[in-house]
Formats: structure tokens, C-alpha cells, sequence
């Protein structure tokens, strides 16, 4: 199973992207910059300079049930900030 859950691609992530050559992925909890460093490397071919990671939590969500309303967060999951060597580079849309 792996490690990397889906990339993130948004326009503050685009923006940093094209400044400073890092990468976003949300990754799973219990992934190690260690273990995030090889998978992105053996993924996409690219040489991994710096990894940096925050946790954050999921969403609030609530629903109406029979017994009453039910309340509570979604998982929580892990984002890693990869820098990489100057000179490579990801295209996430080179698959579409």
C-alpha cells in the first residue's frame, strides 16, 4: 500500500510550485520524511532535497440519524511540502 494519497494541486500549491521548485503531497499519518523521500523519488524519477510535513485534521461533519445528531471529524491526514534538485521536475498532468 502506498504511502502518497493523491498530489496537491491547487493554486497557492501552483503558485510555489513554479517559485521555489517544491511539490505537494497529501500522504498518509503515519509516513516518515524518510519513507515520503523514496516513494517520490522511485515514483517520479526525481532527486528529493528536502521534505518537510504538517498534520492537519478532516473536516467537521454532522448528520441526523433516528437517534439524533451525530458528530464528528473525518481522518486526519499528513501533507509533505518536497523540495527538489534545481533542474527537475513533476508534471502531474503528463498521465491525463
Amino acid at each position: 500500500m502506498g504511502i502518497i494519497i493523491k498530489p496537491l494541486v491547487t493554486e497557492k500549491m501552483t503558485a510555489i510550485t513554479e517559485k521555489l521548485n517544491r511539490f505537494g503531497f497529501i500522504v498518509r499519518p503515519e509516513a516518515n520524511k524518510l519513507e515520503i523521500k523514496s516513494e517520490i523519488e522511485a515514483l517520479y524519477n526525481v532527486t528529493v532535497v528536502d521534505v518537510n510535513t504538517v498534520r492537519y485534521s478532516g473536516k467537521n461533519k454532522s448528520r441526523y440519524t433516528k437517534t439524533g445528531l451525530i458528530s464528528g471529524r473525518t481522518n486526519a491526514y499528513k501533507k509533505a511540502i518536497v523540495t527538489l534538485k534545481e533542474g527537475d521536475t513533476i508534471d502531474f498532468y503528463s498521465n491525463i
